[in-house]
C-alpha cells in the first residue's frame, strides 16, 4: 500500500507515493533489531540513499544502526513499530526532502566537503539554499554524499545487470558489441558535486566567517566601530579626516560633506547645534570646504537631507562664520590692492658703482601750491 510522500496533503490524486515502511523485528534480549524490509523502495521514492533515513532513525531513537548495501538489509537495533517509524520518516521528509518553498519532493543534495555544506536545489521551482547543519544527521551526510540522482541501491544496479546479460544470451556471443552500444544510451553519471562551479551558496560557520574576516583588508577593518570606540581621541580624528580629505579641491564631494554634516546634527541635535560654527571653521581650516561652497550653502536653505526648520536653524547658527568668513575675505582683497599700490611705488634704479642692492619708496609727486591769484584792482 503507497501513502504520500507529503503526508500533510490528503489528495488521493497526490503524484508523489511512496510504499509504506514494513518493519520486522529480530532476535531477543540486548541482540533484538528491528529490519526495515522495504527501505531500498522508499528511499527510491524519495530520491536519497538508503542510508540516510535509516541513520535519521537511528539520531532520533538513539540506537545503532546497520547497513548491509549487498543484501539490502538496514536495521535499527532494539524493537521499534512501523508505525512510529512511518511518523519520524514524516520528520526525515520535511527536513531533508521537500522544498521549503513548494514543498514538492523534487530536491537534490549537492554536499561540498571542503567547504563542509550542505546545497538543496528543487528540480520544481528552482529553489537554492542551505540545509541547516545543526541535525546529527548532516555529520553522516558530508561523510557519505550521495553518488548519483539515483538511490543508489545494490537492487537496481543488480537488476540493470541481468537484463544486459539476458540480452548478450538472446542476441548470441557476437552482440556483446550491440550490447556495449546500447549501454552507450545511458544517462550520463552525474556531474562531480565537489566542483568550485556548484558552489552557489555562501558558508555560514563560525570558522568560515572567521576566514573571511581575514580575509578583509586592513583599511576596512579600521571602519568597524568596536576598534574605533577603544581608540583615542586624536586618533579618531585622524581617521575621520583620513575619509573625508577627498574633498579637497572638488565642490560637489564638499556639498554632500555639509549634507552629511546636517544629517549628524539631527541625530545628536542636543550637542552639535550649539556648535555648528566651530564645526564649520574647523572643516574650513583643514581646507576641507571652500569659501564658495560655504557661501552657496549658506545662501539657500534645502530640505533635502533634513527637515526645513531644522535646517533653517543650522543656517542661523552658522550665520555668524559665514559673516566672518566674508569679512575676512573682503579685508583679504583690500590688503592685496594696498600691496599692489606700494608695487607700483617701487621704482628700480641701476647704477654700476653699487655694490649692494637698496630698494628705496618713492614718494608721489604732489603738486605744488599754485600761487594766489594777483589782484589787479589792488596794484
Amino acid at each position: 500500500m503507497s501513502v504520500n510522500v507529503n503526508r500533510s496533503v490528503s489528495d488521493q490524486f497526490y503524484r508523489y507515493k511512496m510504499p509504506r515502511l514494513i518493519a520486522k523485528v529480530e532476535g531477543k534480549g540486548n541482540g533484538i533489531k528491528t529490519v526495515i524490509v522495504n527501505m531500498v523502495d522508499v528511499a527510491k521514492a524519495l530520491n536519497r540513499p538508503p542510508t540516510y533515513p535509516t541513520k535519521f532513525f537511528g539520531c532520533e531513537l538513539g540506537a545503532q544502526t546497520q547497513f548491509d548495501s549487498k543484501n539490502d538489509r538496514y536495521i535499527v537495533n532494539g524493537s521499534h513499530e512501523a508505525n512510529k517509524l512511518q511518523d519520524m520518516l514524516d520528520g526525515f521528509i520535511r527536513k531533508f526532502v521537500l522544498c521549503p518553498e513548494c514543498d514538492n519532493p523534487e530536491t537534490d543534495l549537492h554536499v561540498n566537503p571542503k567547504k563542509q555544506t550542505i546545497g538543496n536545489k528543487c528540480k520544481a521551482c528552482g529553489y537554492q539554499g542551505m540545509l541547516d547543519t545543526r541535525h546529527k544527521l548532516c555529520t553522516f551526510i558530508l561523510k557519505n554524499p550521495p553518488e548519483s540522482n539515483d538511490s543508489g541501491s545494490a537492487t537496481a544496479k543488480k537488476d540493470k545487470e541481468k537484463k544486459n546479460r539476458k540480452k548478450d544470451k538472446e542476441n548470441g556471443s557476437g552482440s556483446s558489441s550491440e550490447a556495449g552500444n546500447h549501454e552507450n544510451f545511458d544517462a550520463p553519471d552525474a556531474v562531480d558535486r565537489d566542483d568550485d562551479d556548484e558552489d552557489w551558496a555562501e558558508e555560514t560557520t563560525e570558522e568560515a566567517q572567521r576566514r573571511r574576516m581575514e580575509e578583509i583588508s586592513d583599511h576596512a577593518k579600521n571602519l568597524t566601530l568596536s576598534e574605533d570606540l577603544e581608540k583615542p581621541l586624536e586618533d579618531r580624528v585622524n581617521l575621520f579626516y583620513s575619509f573625508v580629505k577627498f574633498c579637497h579641491n572638488n565642490k560637489k564631494a564638499q556639498k554632500y560633506l555639509l549634507g552629511g554634516f546636517e544629517c549628524v546634527v539631527k541625530i545628536h541635535q542636543v550637542q552639535l547645534l550649539p556648535r555648528v560654527p566651530v564645526i564649520l571653521k574647523d572643516l574650513y581650516d583643514a581646507d576641507l570646504l571652500e569659501e564658495d561652497v560655504i557661501f552657496a550653502w549658506a545662501e539657500k536653505v534645502s530640505k533635502k537631507y533634513v527637515s526645513k526648520e531644522l535646517a533653517k536653524e543650522i543656517h542661523a547658527k552658522a550665520a555668524p562664520f559665514v559673516k566672518w568668513l566674508k569679512e575676512a575675505e573682503e579685508e583679504s582683497e583690500g590688503s592685496e590692492e594696498e600691496e599692489e599700490d606700494e608695487d607700483e611705488n617701487v621704482e628700480v634704479v641701476y647704477s654700476p658703482s653699487a655694490r649692494e642692492l637698496k630698494v628705496e619708496t618713492v614718494k608721489p609727486d604732489t603738486p605744488e601750491k599754485e600761487e594766489d591769484d594777483i589782484d589787479i584792482d589792488a596794484i
